[in-house]
């Protein structure tokens, strides 16, 4: 019955329904569309939300407590690319540019998704580590770096390069780590100061941006036709395989129930902010348009109504 309520919430949420609204509206074959200035003020608003948040977490948080999870997470963040790209081998005729453009997606992480468990764990009462806005910046990198390198093979063009470049200047990291380092440095009472508005209206401006994100995958599941039947088996059923060895790997290290939720999320989360801007300027022979149709089309919608509430429940098992 657990299960059955926390499923039961989550698809009822404002954000979730907004998504689902998105994409409702491309299937009507609805204009609307949020002005691109008005979302990428959003954008701005969620990373630096979400950065302060976990560095004013972290300014309380002794280092003891953050290396093990922060070291793990480097370690899933290069082992999911690999298993991500022999996956689609055997699911897909992809080639092998492709294959690596979409390991790339799915070893990085998704903000969107992670705040979106994020708010749902709080909302059910259940404590979040601190330092988990960190992880999310730290699983970032090296999925990307991997999922290129997995591509290119044995090439040595020194565009891999390049791409780190690209990464580590992209919004999604300077703002990640910018806001990180802002609440590290301003603590709780600084926060105070600034809460009613990264904390107060986040959920709302979460629904609006997720409501354009539902308008965005509704426009790209088109382009899933051209990987076949495999990929749409690969983007449902990996990130909850893969999200729920997360949440024993979380649990194992010594997360509670809501950190080993949302370390699983991330785990099963893709990519389709840093990802696609360091694909495109790497790999821009592989096919944007099939990598965007998995990660945001297919998984971010699964992750969101399936996945968020299942790997809170497997956590609460875990833990129990």
């Amino acid at each position: 019955m657990e299960s059955l309520q926390l499923a039961i919430s989550n698809l009822t949420s404002p954000a979730v329904l907004a998504f689902v609204l998105g994409v409702g509206l491309v299937l009507l074959k609805s204009s609307l569309q949020i002005p691109n200035q008005i979302f990428d003020f959003l954008s701005i608003y969620l990373l630096l939300a979400i950065g302060i948040k976990g560095g004013v977490s972290l300014n309380t948080t002794p280092v003891s407590e953050v290396w093990l999870p922060a070291l793990v997470s480097i370690g899933v963040g290069v082992v999911i690319p690999i298993a991500v790209f022999f996956s689609l081998k055997l699911l897909t005729p992809l080639s092998r540019v492709d294959r690596g453009a979409l390991s790339a997606h799915y070893g990085s992480t998704s903000l969107v998704t992670f705040t979106a468990g994020l708010v749902f764990v709080e909302s059910a009462g259940l404590k979040v580590e601190g330092y988990m806005p960190s992880l999310l910046a730290v699983m970032e990198v090296p999925g990307i770096v991997i999922g290129i390198l997995l591509a290119k093979g044995l090439s040595k063009d020194g565009s891999v390069a390049a791409a780190l470049g690209e990464i580590f200047s992209s919004k999604s990291v300077i703002l990640l780590v910018g806001g990180i380092l802002i609440g590290l440095a301003s603590g709780p009472t600084g926060y105070e100061k600034v809460e009613p508005f990264f904390g107060g209206i986040f959920g709302g401006l979460l629904t609006i941006f997720l409501l354009q994100l539902g308008i965005q995958a509704g426009s790209s599941l088109k382009d899933a036709r051209q990987a076949g039947f495999g990929l749409v088996v690969f983007s449902i059923v990996f990130p909850l395989v893969v999200g729920s060895l997360g949440v024993v790997l979380a649990h194992s290290i010594g997360l509670g129930q809501g950190g080993s939720a949302v370390f699983g999320l991330l785990c099963a989360s893709a990519s389709y902010i840093a990802a696609p801007a360091a694909v495109k300027l790497s790999l821009p022979e592989a096919k944007g348009g099939v990598c965007i149709s998995a990660s945001l089309g297919m998984t971010f919608p699964v992750n969101l109504v399936i996945g968020i509430p299942l790997l809170t429940w497997l956590a609460g098992v875990i833990d129990a």
